[in-house]
């Protein structure tokens, strides 16, 4: 049986068999999630977040992600290259660190220049 992964806010969704990672997922479905480690829960880049009613839709996490995210498992924080997909899912993606503050400094500029005028 094949799920739905739904990438959020890149809108993005594939239809994948059980097993696969949130991460080789992502990939598939062309959504760039940032990662140093390759998968070994090491550099912690790859975190996304899940909404609670989708948890389920997870295996639980890994004795790596337990003790890598600790409390934030609570709040949905899983770790892309650990969580495997076992249902259809909604994954929010976080922005890039350096595209949110190019935007931000963007958005500043354009709030300068219409208060100007």
């Amino acid at each position: 049986m094949d799920y739905n992964i739904t990438f959020l806010p890149q809108n993005k969704t594939i239809r994948l068999k059980p097993g696969v990672t949130l991460l080789n997922a992502a990939r598939r479905a062309g959504v760039k999630i940032t990662t140093r480690c390759d998968g070994k829960a090491a550099c912690l880049m790859c975190k996304v977040r899940v909404d609670s009613e989708h948890l389920a839709a997870l295996h639980p996490p890994t004795d790596a992600e337990k003790r890598k995210l600790g409390s934030l498992l609570d709040a949905g924080t899983r770790l892309s290259c650990q969580a495997k997909v076992r249902g259809s899912v909604t994954v929010h993606v976080p922005e890039d660190p350096l595209k949110a503050a190019i935007r931000k400094q963007l958005e500043r500029q354009q709030q300068e220049e219409d208060d100007w005028f």
